[in-house]
This record gives C-alpha cells, sequence and structure tokens, in this order.
C-alpha cells in the first residue's frame, strides 16, 4: 500500500521552506522601502550642502514609494502566513508540540519591527528641523 502523503514529513518542511521563503521575499521588500523612503532625504540633503540653503520641506515620491513598499511587504508576509496555517491544516501533520500559530509568529514579528523603525525615522526627521 502507498503511505499517505501527509505522514511523509518532508510535506512538511516543504511547506516550512515555502514560508521561510516568502518571509524573507517580505522582509526584503521592506528593507528596500525604507532605502527608498530615506533615499530622498539623503538627496534633498545633498541639494541643501550644495545651495548653501535650507532644503524642501517635500520628499518628492520617494516617501510615498517607500511607504507602499513598506506596507507590500507587510501584506505579503500577512498572506504567507494564513496560506502556511491553511496548509498545515489541510495535511494535517500537525504534530502535538506545534502550535497552528507557531508559523504564524515569524511572520507577524516582521511585520510589528519594521513599523517601530518607521516611527523612528519620522521622529528622528521632526527632531532635526
Amino acid at each position: 500500500m502507498k503511505p499517505d502523503a501527509s505522514d511523509d514529513p518532508r510535506v512538511r518542511y516543504a511547506i516550512e521552506r515555502t514560508l521561510l521563503a516568502w518571509v524573507r521575499t517580505g522582509l526584503a521588500l521592506m528593507g528596500f522601502g525604507f532605502v527608498v523612503a530615506r533615499f530622498g532625504l539623503f538627496l534633498h540633503e545633498i541639494e541643501a550642502v550644495h545651495q548653501n540653503a535650507m532644503p524642501k520641506a517635500s520628499t518628492g515620491l520617494s516617501l510615498w514609494i517607500g511607504t507602499e513598499l513598506i506596507l507590500l511587504g507587510v501584506l505579503v508576509n500577512l498572506l504567507v502566513s494564513a496560506e502556511h496555517l491553511r496548509l498545515m491544516r489541510q495535511i494535517q501533520s500537525v504534530p502535538p508540540f506545534y502550535s497552528q500559530w507557531m508559523g504564524c509568529r515569524l511572520p507577524v514579528e516582521g511585520c510589528c519591527i519594521p513599523r517601530s523603525g518607521m516611527y523612528n525615522c519620522n521622529f528622528s526627521r521632526r527632531m532635526t528641523r
């Protein structure tokens, strides 16, 4: 008799690898969003140094594009954690010590850490004015 695919631990490991790959992608999107958002501020500071004047208050589109990339990364992490839970329930090979929310912990924490950094960036920008 052919063994059931849900009893094979390789299936669960493949689901975990997929989760980690998508979490890495979401975190990369968030990191790139911070780089884009701060790059506009950097360009304004360079312009102010060359012109010996105060920089303009506008940061251009870089702040909005960076914020969108950060939000896209958060969305990717939340969607992949929901998909991970769905797949783990579907194969029903969850060991007794495995909490159903254990797979969501990493994406949720990944969403909270950049959010606190975003607040720090805005706070430091207000302090320099």
